[in-house]
């Protein structure tokens, strides 16, 4: 799903791994990213929205009448 999107966008910031480690302002790499998200699906943001080749994630009211 996450293909060659920006992996960042699917880190969920209300984590409490994503704010422990501080992944706004240090990133983990894409392969890292992935495997975490694989472990702790938790990470991941949600709702995921996929209408054609767009994608929403997170709960963006707007966005996803749009799409």
């Amino acid at each position: 799903m996450i293909g060659e999107r920006d992996y960042k966008e699917f880190l969920n910031p209300r984590n409490e791994l994503y704010r422990s480690r501080n992944m706004k302002t240090n990133p983990p790499s894409r392969r890292e990213a992935i495997q975490l998200m694989a472990k702790e699906p938790n990470l991941i943001r949600r709702p995921i929205i996929i209408g054609g080749k767009q994608i929403v994630l997170g709960f963006d009211e707007d966005a996803i009448k749009e799409l």
